[in-house]
């Protein structure tokens, strides 16, 4: 059964108290009333105080690849709604009490731009999110100033000029440096993050001349300046055509892959097995879900990308690659919803045979948008700070690290707060 959200209301509930003008499930007694109103309240509260923190604040760009897909959509929709105080800041690292005083940019100072294929415009993919059960219903109206001012920032991403010439890799890369440098300057940024946060792309084809459209994104944001990030499994940087440019670009980037969900688990779990000394036998796991990237991962190319970080994690940290498969299989019905089954056998004392099964049901817009956030707000602070280069420390939030990482989540943890006190050290 798909999972649905609460909040997800007819179009003609009345909206009669501020729970239910900002998406909050009504209250359906006095004391529950008392307990939603606090809640908005302190969150509005907390809201206005950081919008005046960040009042004469440089103002930060996020420049998101795939700017109209479901996790752009949702980014922009909840970084408006946390700041507004319309919402709490759930799943964002950055907004806990280890990153205080980290000189971060506040939510209220990020400006959203991007490029994308689609012409779908954000306000309607946010209504299309709610009626789905991703965001809560009433929040695209809230916001929707908000989404109409990133969707007029957002740039075609086509690799076809307007009378459908082809363009090479060289033309592309300076149209969308151009498009960067621009969205800066026109908008007074400090500086500009970019994060693809676009669908899957298959493998590059050994012998091919030509740079993966996620290559050509990140030698964009190498050329304007940018610090970038790769949320997906996609190339990215890590084509060899590109590594002496972002050596040589004295800029901070991060990662392949964000870990929202089935290889989140995974990292916890194969640390605990090899830490109690059970010795892992096979490791399997399968995957359902819909939207877009469902479509996408239907690409068997684009799912062996993907499946090569879930299985990273694991080997990495068992030392070897247990047998068994991963799968990922489209379900349409599924929507932006995901299902991640995993089956563990394992050896106990004295050879006792044992299994461990987990079962992993989330959106994963909603899993990835608040790591989005942080991941833009901690390369901003990184390259406002004079870091460079690849950023192990940022390891929690990947599938597939940069070197240096450990594999451990409660590792990588102890990494990520780490950085936040250099951070907090080159303020």
């Amino acid at each position: 059964m798909t999972p649905h959200r609460d909040d997800a209301r007819p179009k003609d509930a009345p909206s009669t108290d501020i729970g239910t003008a900002v998406g909050v499930e009504p209250p359906t007694g006095a004391v529950a009333a008392t307990g939603s109103t606090k809640r908005v309240a302190r969150s509005a509260l907390g809201a206005a105080a950081a919008q005046r923190a960040g009042a004469d604040a440089p103002r930060t760009g996020v420049w998101l690849i795939g700017a109209r897909g479901s996790v752009a959509t949702t980014v922009v929709a909840g970084c408006a709604a946390v700041a507004a105080g319309m919402h709490e800041p759930t799943g964002m690292v950055t907004e806990t009490a280890p990153f205080a005083d980290c000189v971060l940019p506040p939510l209220s100072t990020l400006v959203f731009g991007g490029h994308d294929t689609a012409s779908c415009p954000l306000p309607k993919r946010a209504e299309e999110l709610a009626a789905g059960g991703v965001l809560p219903y009433r929040l695209p109206a809230a916001v929707h100033a908000e989404l109409a001012a990133a969707d007029s920032a957002i740039r075609p991403g086509s690799p076809l000029l307007g009378d459908g010439e082809a363009r090479s890799d060289e033309e592309l890369i300076a149209a969308f440096a151009a498009d960067l440098t621009a969205f800066i300057r026109e908008h007074d940024l400090a500086r500009a993050v970019v994060v693809n946060v676009a669908s899957t792309e298959p493998a590059p084809v050994p012998g091919d001349d030509r740079l993966p459209a996620s290559s050509l994104y990140a030698s964009a944001a190498l050329r304007a300046g940018c610090p970038y990030v790769n949320f997906t499994p996609s190339t990215g940087l890590h084509h060899p055509a590109l590594q002496d440019a972002a050596a040589r670009s004295g800029l901070p980037y991060a990662g392949r892959d964000g870990k929202t969900g089935q290889t989140l688990l995974r990292s916890v779990l194969a640390p605990m097995f090899l830490q109690r000394a059970l010795e892992v036998r096979a490791w399997s796991g399968t995957n359902l879900l819909g939207g877009g990237d469902g479509v996408a991962l239907a690409d068997p190319a684009a799912a062996a990308a993907k499946n090569a970080g879930k299985a990273r994690v694991v080997a990495d940290t068992l030392g070897s690659l247990p047998e068994g498969d991963l799968h990922i299989d489209n379900v349409p019905a599924l929507g932006d919803w995901k299902t991640a089954w995993d089956h563990v056998a394992f050896d106990g004392f004295l050879g006792s045979r044992m299994v461990l099964q987990t079962i992993w049901q989330g959106c994963d817009s909603a899993l990835a948008a608040p790591l989005v956030l942080d991941l833009a707000r901690l390369l901003a602070a990184a390259e406002a700070g004079s870091f460079s280069g690849p950023r192990p420390e940022l390891g929690f939030f990947f599938k597939d690290p940069d070197p240096g990482s450990p594999s451990s989540l409660s590792d990588q943890w102890r990494a990520l707060l780490a950085f936040a006190d250099r951070l907090r050290g080159s303020a």
